[in-house]
Formats: structure tokens, C-alpha cells, sequence
């Protein structure tokens, strides 16, 4: 490796890259959330306007994740990571610019395009940066930073609407994004995957699928579940998924190829994945309402109070990669798993419209542990339990069956929240959150389940260590 190629791989400076990275891109998940009446107020627009500012973001991402991993390994991890943080911080300007929702919405489904190109990349850039004896310390940061930003995005996006003004959530990614592109230029190695050409039939029929289905599932609890264009999404999603599982079996370079989950690790974490994800992303949105609508509490008052979970992964993720490298990721993973299903057990037992905050510290502390557990391990696991050349698939579906999750989780919650409670009061309120809770919890714990079938580090390495060649690096000229 030349000097040059060594400078530019410098894990310090891969870890920040990607980090500041990820938490761009997972942040604007949900950040709008809270924004939403000040946006109409601006903006104006129906309900259905509104909704579709997290929506569009929420389609684009979860549809184009597997895609834009494919382009990486096809044309370079490092030109394409740039060219997403591009289009990333350019839709963000223009969101934080836009004079009506039409233009809003049309820069929101931008930025989800740009994400889910930057998104699976950044993993696989830190993988190659990153010694294996190190890998479990940066993972554990990565995997803070980002668990932080999922955590916390309807209470930044609060906060920030109500100290200056619903235009800086996006205002935020700008600087960020400029001054990423410049290091991520200079400071990162180029890499490639299998060199393979593009699936094209898999990509259009992956991308088919998941459009479907996240489409269905997001307009789900908004449209009726009955409606004809939520039941096309989710009939004709499934059949265009299930044509590419098909496909892929037969294909000679597939986008995705299926023997990966004859892995049992492979398939493990990604199933504890879309769990996990199902159950916490659910929770957190009717959670942050809770807080907000019921108890009170201004959007920077319930962000302080939300702390013990969404600032634990700061301090215990780098300490759970650590126990990943020593003991294997499969125990701190499941133990993560059962502890947020637990908090979130605990919190729907003392949930009330006048619970004080002390009766919700405990559960607030034990998810926010076990949420931190989880993250660092469970990129370990999907990165080991592939060849170095299929990482950046790897990463990219496990991106794709997280956010397919996450989208499933706010659906399933939203639908068990409006059956048994409301919002006309915060009884109501809490009688609909408690058992969209206790199905979060449940959810959680069928993770933690999954996480116990992976197989020990040492059958895992076994199995993948023999057909691991070193990665593909290139140094590009000035």
C-alpha cells in the first residue's frame, strides 16, 4: 500500500467521517416529526401534505439502500459516498429553502436518495479503514453516534423549532455536510467490492419491492389499511420481493446473492435487526408525543429528560465493542435485545397522564443501556458474517430490513394506539400508548431470540475467515 493510500485510510479519520455521516442521514429519519404544525403554519398544506414530508425521506431511503450499496462496490465506495453526501447536504439547502410543501416534500425525497447512497457506504469505508483487533471500539462509536441520532430526532427537530426556526433541521446538514466532503475527498481510501456489473433485474425488482411495501406501510395508518392504493403497495411489494428472492437464487451476479442467509449469522442479526427496529422505532414516536402532549413538557424539557436513553449509547456503546471483540458480539447483542425490551415493558407499567419522572428514570436507563448494547455489536456481526468484497451489500441490506422495520414498527404502533386510546386526553392518550408499548417490548424480546440463534465468534470466523482476501484499495490521483 502506497503512502498516499495509507494517509488517506487513517482510521481516526474514517471513524469521524462516517460517524458525522451516519448521523446525518439517521437523523432526518424522524427529526421533522415535531416540526410538523410550525411547517404548516409556513407552508400551509392538508394533513396528508404534511405527513408526507417524513414519508418521502422515509420511501426513497428504505427503497434505494441495497441500490446504492451495489453502486459502491461497482464504481467505488469512496466516489460514491461523496457523490450521496453531495446530494444529501444540496436537498437539505433546498428543504431549509423551500417556498411551498410541494417543494418541501420534493427536497425531502432527495435527500433520502442521497442518504441511502451515503448510508451503507459509511460502514463499509470504516471497515476498511479499521485494524479487525480495533474494529469493535470504532463499531461501538459508530453505532453510539448513530443509535443517538435515531434517538433523539423528533426532540432535536422539536428544539430546534422552538428556540429559532423549523428551517434549521435542515439547516444543520449544510456546514456538516461541506466540511465532510473536502475530508472524506483526502482523508478516506478508495474500494471496491467484487467488481461484478450491476444487477440490473434485481435492483428493479428489490427496488419495486421495497417501494410497495414501505409505501403501504407508511400511508397504512394515515390512508385505512383498506384503502386500494395502500393494498396494491403491499401486495404487488411483496410479489416484486418475493420475484427477487426468486431471482436472485438463479442469477449469475446477483445484487444480493441468497446463499448469505444460509448463514446463520447473517441471517440472525438481520432478523434481530428489523425486530429491533420495528419495536424501537414505534415506541420512541409515540414516547416523544407522550412527553410532549401529555406531560407537558417543552421539546427542549422532554429532550434533558429523555437523556438516560438517548445519551446512554454515548457512554456504554464504545464499552459493548470493546466486550464484542473479547467475548463475541452474539451475548452483548442479546443481552442489549432483552434489556430495551424490558425498559420498555417497565415504562408501559408506569406510564400514567401524571407519572412523575422519577417512576420513568428506571426504564428510561435500563432501554438506553440496552440500546447501546445492541448497536455496536450488531454492525460487527453483519460485517463478519461476510466475505470483505460483499460488505457493502451486506451493509446495504441490513440498512434496507432496518429501515423496513422502522417503518413497520410506527405503522404497527400507530395502529394499535388509535384501536385503544387517542388524543382527545392524556388517559386516552396513555391507553393507547401502553399497549403499543407492551407490543414494542414483545417485539424487542423476539430480537434478543434472534440474536441467541447466531453462532459463536469462533464458528463464525471459522466459516469466513478462509475465503476472506484483503480489501480492494486504490490510491486516486490529485
Amino acid at each position: 500500500m502506497s503512502q498516499q493510500t495509507a494517509r488517506r485510510g487513517g482510521a481516526a479519520w474514517a471513524l469521524v467521517i462516517t460517524s458525522v455521516a451516519g448521523f446525518m442521514a439517521a437523523l432526518d429519519n424522524l427529526v421533522v416529526t415535531t416540526a410538523l404544525p410550525s411547517i404548516r403554519e409556513d407552508l400551509g398544506g392538508a394533513l396528508h401534505d404534511l405527513e408526507w414530508t417524513v414519508s418521502a425521506y422515509t420511501l426513497t431511503f428504505a427503497v434505494l439502500l441495497m441500490f446504492g450499496a451495489a453502486l459502491g462496490d461497482r464504481f467505488g465506495r469512496r466516489r460514491l459516498f461523496i457523490a450521496g453526501l453531495a446530494v444529501f447536504t444540496g436537498a437539505s439547502a433546498a428543504a431549509a429553502m423551500a417556498p411551498g410543501i410541494d417543494s418541501l416534500i420534493a427536497a425531502r425525497a432527495i435527500q433520502g436518495a442521497g442518504a441511502a447512497v451515503m448510508m451503507p457506504l459509511t460502514l463499509t469505508l470504516l471497515t476498511a479503514a479499521v485494524p479487525a483487533a480495533k474494529r469493535g471500539m470504532a463499531y461501538g462509536i459508530w453505532g453510539a453516534v448513530n443509535g443517538l441520532a435515531v434517538a433523539s430526532g423528533p426532540l432535536v427537530g422539536g428544539t430546534l423549532t422552538e428556540h429559532i426556526s423549523w428551517q434549521w433541521i435542515f439547516w444543520l446538514n449544510v456546514p456538516l455536510g461541506l466540511a465532510l466532503l473536502p475530508l472524506a475527498r483526502l482523508r478516506l481510501a478508495e474500494s471496491r467490492g467484487t467488481g461484478a456489473p450491476l444487477d440490473i433485474p434485481g435492483t428493479l425488482l428489490a427496488s419495486g419491492g421495497l417501494f410497495g411495501i414501505v409505501y403501504g406501510l407508511v400511508r397504512g395508518p394515515v390512508d385505512g389499511w383498506t384503502g386500494s392504493l395502500v393494498l396494491t403497495g403491499l401486495f404487488s411489494g411483496t410479489a416484486l420481493l418475493a420475484g427477487f428472492v426468486l431471482y436472485s437464487t438463479r442469477a449469475k451476479n446477483p445484487m444480493l446473492p441468497m446463499r448469505l442467509f444460509r448463514s446463520r449469522a447473517f441471517s440472525g442479526i438481520n432478523a434481530a435487526s428489523l425486530l429491533m427496529f420495528l419495536g424501537m422505532f414505534g415506541s420512541i414516536f409515540l414516547l416523544s408525543q407522550y412527553m410532549q402532549g401529555v406531560l407537558g413538557y417543552s421539546p427542549t424539557e422532554a429532550g434533558l429528560r429523555m437523556l438516560p436513553w438517548t445519551g446512554m449509547p454515548m457512554l456504554v456503546a464504545p464499552i459493548a465493542g470493546i466486550l464484542a471483540d473479547r467475548i463475541g458480539g452474539r451475548p452483548v447483542v442479546a443481552a442489549g435485545l432483552f434489556l430495551q425490551a424490558l425498559g420498555l415493558g417497565y415504562m408501559s407499567v408506569v406510564a400514567t397522564a401524571d407519572a412523575s419522572y422519577t417512576a420513568q428514570l428506571p426504564a428510561l436507563i435500563v432501554s438506553g443501556i440496552g440500546m447501546a448494547l445492541y448497536f455496536a455489536p450488531a454492525a460487527h456481526l453483519v460485517m463478519s458474517s461476510v466475505r470483505p468484497q460483499e460488505q457493502g451489500i451486506a451493509s446495504g441490506a441490513n440498512n434496507a430490513l432496518r429501515e423496513v422495520g422502522g417503518a413497520l414498527g410506527i405503522a404497527v404502533m400507530a395502529s394499535i394506539f388509535a384501536a385503544q386510546g387517542g388524543y382527545e386526553s392524556g388517559q386516552a392518550f396513555v391507553d393507547g400508548m401502553r399497549p403499543a408499548l407492551v407490543t414494542g417490548s414483545a417485539v424487542v424480546g423476539l430480537a434478543g431470540i434472534a440474536a441467541l440463534l447466531i453462532p459463536t465468534r469462533r464458528r463464525t470466523e471459522r466459516q469466513t475467515a478462509p475465503a476472506e482476501p484483503a480489501p480492494v484499495l486504490e490510491t486516486a490521483s490529485h
